[in-house]
């Protein structure tokens, strides 16, 4: 592995989602991800995407004296850890962070659960659905009719990986400047709750209302909205800015732009660009307007997302053992990453192996 994160040693216990896809980041960053797991667990097959890139996988009876004792060893050299339990099940299996804190003063203890480890919920089984239902994100999504479920993206992956990442990276600079190591307790609900700042901002200038499709962002704009096209497929349209607005209308046709502020013509404006984007299929709108600051983009399938010319370009989407998955982000310019599987291949947690890394 290559990456800015090479000198990095990260212990992962196994967990489901926002977890494994956090130390999946790490790795694809040159982070040693050391995983444990336990005996019984399926083997890794290599369309487990979010598990690519782990240096050892190790599996350990965390209930069993003699692995316990091999875990909390190879905590002891490591720079951080990443675990998901329920608050509460790290310290009943004697590895809670103030014994392995104590192992290894200046060991980054990253916790990511739904609800937080303090908090009435705290213990309280919870999906990303309940946590983007109680911060308000939920209720935002949608027609006026009800809310509609997103993916779990916004919870899971960007208020809970994405945010104990961030944590365990500022907590290890702190440990290189102070020497002491910390517990990052990432919540999914305080992650939403940060991601909403937008919001936030326009609840506070009186800008926004609790009635969906009636704000800036959430469709409620005809120039910021999906059509239909001849085809059955569809285009997101977003030309906000005048002059984008302005070059979007004289390319489809319109002699001059209609107007768009007032709710009267907002109807109207809704329902020209309806019968327009009908007149052509997706490609054909493509064609004619993804280049040139017109603000309109295919709404592409998965399957069809990685023949996009731009993010092939890119590189977006690679292919790791014939599967096809994300590639590298963010791009550094001096240290390169290169995503890779790692290894498949557990082995029973032994104090000879664990030597060997920590030694």
């Amino acid at each position: 592995m290559s990456g800015p994160l090479t000198d990095l040693t990260i212990v992962e216990f196994a967990g489901l989602g926002p977890g494994p896809y956090a130390a999946m980041l790490l790795a694809d960053m040159g982070a040693t991800v050391i995983r444990i797991e336990r005996p019984d667990a399926q083997p890794p097959r290599a369309t487990a995407i979010s598990q690519r890139g782990r240096a050892k996988r190790y599996a350990a009876d965390l209930k069993n004296p003699d692995d316990l004792a091999c875990v909390r060893k190879l905590v002891s050299g490591a720079d951080a850890l990443i675990e998901g339990f329920r608050p509460g099940t790290m310290e009943r299996l004697g590895l809670g962070p103030e014994v392995l804190i104590a192992d290894n003063p200046r060991l980054v203890y990253g916790r990511v659960t739904g609800w937080g480890q303090a908090g009435p919920l705290r213990s309280t089984a919870g999906h990303d659905i309940n946590f983007i239902a109680v911060t308000g994100a939920l209720a935002a999504i949608g027609p006026p009719e009800r809310p509609v479920l997103p993916l779990n993206l916004i919870g899971d992956f960007a208020g809970g990986s994405m945010f104990v990442v961030s944590g365990i990276l500022a907590a290890l600079m702190a440990a290189r400047r102070t020497g002491r190591g910390q517990v990052v307790d990432a919540a999914m609900c305080d992650g939403i709750v940060s991601l909403m700042t937008a919001i936030h901002e326009q609840i506070a200038d009186g800008e926004w209302t609790d009635a969906r499709e009636s704000n800036l962002f959430d469709g409620g704009l005809p120039d910021y909205s999906v059509y239909e096209c001849a085809d059955g497929k569809f285009v997101a349209v977003g030309p906000l800015e005048e002059p984008f607005y302005t070059r979007l209308c004289g390319a489809v046709g319109l002699a001059s732009p209609p107007k768009r502020h007032a709710p009267a013509d907002r109807k109207i404006l809704r329902e020209t660009f309806s019968r327009i984007f009908r007149t052509r299929t997706r490609d054909e709108w493509s064609a004619l307007l993804e280049q040139g600051d017109h603000c309109v983009s295919p709404v592409l399938s998965y399957r069809e997302a990685p023949r996009h010319a731009h993010l092939a370009a890119r590189g977006s989407m690679i292919e790791i053992d014939g599967v096809s998955q994300s590639g590298p982000a963010p791009r550094f310019s001096v240290d390169v990453t290169h995503p890779s599987s790692g290894t498949r291949h557990r082995v029973p947690i032994t104090s000879a192996l664990v030597a060997d890394v920590t030694d």
